[in-house]
């Protein structure tokens, strides 16, 4: 209910009465629970981190190839996030103005992450599909490279124009081409 609160008013514009009346709460449970709404705010983010990664585990459960795997654990980062960030309208804002905080708080998702690709790549040296010497450094690498590229991506200004499907090829070429693997469709 906070989240959907956040969305449609923003964080500044919404109180700690309104998230109780909102969700059928009364205001000393929701301060039970949390000090603040900024807390309530945290709360949320971390709950869509817990739906992405969600997603992430899924991806990596897959019975593809390691390579394919990579490919598709980068779109499904990135356009969760998109998705993610535009579900929650006003949430946006909030979002980018305290970045720092929000660091703080999706730091278990990105281990979590940062995880998921060692084992991949871990998966593809071992299967012999990536020439990769470090694959804790590659997995560190990879992880911070798509974080890098969430703003542009949320804001569209990558592949303008483009389907996703378009653009995999030359992601492919330059994900496996860091990977040691040469490009096989």
């Amino acid at each position: 209910m906070a989240r959907q609160l956040f969305a449609k008013n923003g964080l500044e514009n919404t109180t700690m009465n309104d998230i109780a009346v909102y969700s059928g709460k009364g205001r000393r449970t929701l301060y039970t629970y949390f000090k603040s709404k900024e807390d309530i705010y945290y709360a949320v983010i971390e709950s869509e981190l817990e739906r992405l990664s969600d997603k992430m585990d899924e991806v990596a459960a897959k019975k593809i190839r390691p390579q394919d795997k990579v490919i598709e654990l980068i779109y499904t980062h990135l356009s969760q996030i998109r998705e993610t960030v535009v579900r929650n309208g006003n949430l946006r804002a909030e979002f980018f103005r305290n970045i720092w905080r929000v660091e703080q708080v999706r730091k278990n998702f990105d281990d979590a992450e940062v995880e998921l690709f060692r084992k991949v790549f871990a998966e593809g040296k071992e299967d012999g599909e990536f020439d990769i010497e470090n694959v804790d450094l590659v997995a560190d690498i990879t992880h911070y490279c798509i974080k890098g590229l969430e703003v542009p991506y949320i804001y569209g200004r990558i592949a303008h124009g483009m389907t996703e499907e378009a653009t995999k090829p030359q992601v492919a070429k330059v994900v496996y081409g860091a990977l040691g693997k040469r490009l096989k469709l």
